[in-house]
């Protein structure tokens, strides 16, 4: 409905004025299933619904599928520097947090704040054995990674894996936050190597 109501606006605007834009960008949107209970997008029914708006204007449309392409291929992982108990609650304290990955924190355009999956990379197949929130190493209450999460027992040295975090890492993240190490971003080819780093 947005982008039939965004194209039907950019016709009207057309003629009105005169002059037709070279390209109307009818922006993103198309999300992945970050959280249980999401459902993956329809894309052949929107694709239908779309290219049936289309004919009816002599518009050049472009639309941003970043996230919809690339979000689950990224998984964020970040060292177990410390446990902590405070208050009846264990918090795993890992090496990068909002300053890596500002969207898995809630704090990207998120109204409430919801986990994404989240795993201890070397026992993804082991069952949970405790409740922790992990966070990361900034001094802000902001800088939660996973509130009350079940995992296996996690120690310092453990790997937390965050899965679905292809899009809006460390590019979207304040990554000069108080002086502390950015995010190595490393691309792995299917076969496994290495195809590229960047820090």
């Amino acid at each position: 409905e947005t982008q039939a109501a965004t194209l039907a606006l950019a016709d009207r605007l057309a003629r009105e004025s005169g002059v037709t834009a070279p390209l109307v960008n009818i922006g993103g949107g198309f999300g992945i299933p970050y959280f249980p209970g999401d459902v993956p997008i329809e894309l052949e029914a929107i694709g239908a619904a779309l290219g049936g708006e289309l004919v009816k204007y002599e518009l050049d449309a472009a639309i941003e599928l970043g996230r919809f392409l690339v979000g689950e291929a990224g998984v964020y992982l970040a060292r177990v520097v410390d446990r902590k108990e405070s208050q009846g609650e264990t918090f795993l304290v890992v090496d990068g947090g909002l300053n890596h990955h500002l969207a898995a924190t809630g704090n990207f355009g998120t109204v409430v704040k919801r986990n994404y999956p989240v795993a201890v990379a070397h026992r993804m197949q082991d069952a949970a054995e405790e409740t922790v929130t992990v966070v990361g190493p900034l001094c802000t209450p902001l800088d939660r990674l996973a509130d009350k999460v079940a995992l296996p027992r996690a120690d310092v040295g453990d790997v937390i894996a965050i899965f679905a975090s292809g899009a809006y890492g460390a590019s979207a993240s304040p990554s000069a936050f108080l002086g502390h190490p950015q995010a190595r971003e490393l691309l792995v080819n299917m076969d496994g190597t290495s195809g590229a780093q960047a820090q």
